[in-house]
């Protein structure tokens, strides 16, 4: 069985013992986590769509950690006007881990 849940603006597909990076909740490793927007939840031909979200359904998740991604560079120039600017980010995430789908 699979859901597809909506949480930080994206969506994600899980199954149960899943682990994935979502954005960043306000959570401590080993706390519990229940997803309520979820957008279709089934298996193969009993696939149930919600309008938008499915009736009664939620995703229990646990959390794994809390981290920053991979550091991105941004770095803007402008040819012949000695202008250069040098910028970094780290995006933070939250890795949970699906423990159990409820329909």
């Amino acid at each position: 069985m699979y859901a597809i849940v909506e949480t930080g603006g994206k969506q994600y597909r899980v199954q149960e013992g899943d682990i994935i990076n979502v954005e960043k909740l306000n959570n401590e490793a080993g706390d519990s986590v229940v997803f309520d927007h979820v957008l279709a939840a089934g298996e193969g031909a009993d696939i149930k769509v919600g309008k938008p979200y499915v009736d009664g359904c939620s995703v229990e998740a646990s959390v794994v950690e809390n981290g920053k991604e991979a550091k991105v560079i941004i770095f803007k120039f402008k040819s012949k006007k000695d202008y250069r600017k040098k910028n970094g980010h780290r995006q933070p995430y939250t890795q949970v881990k699906i423990e159990k789908i409820v329909l």
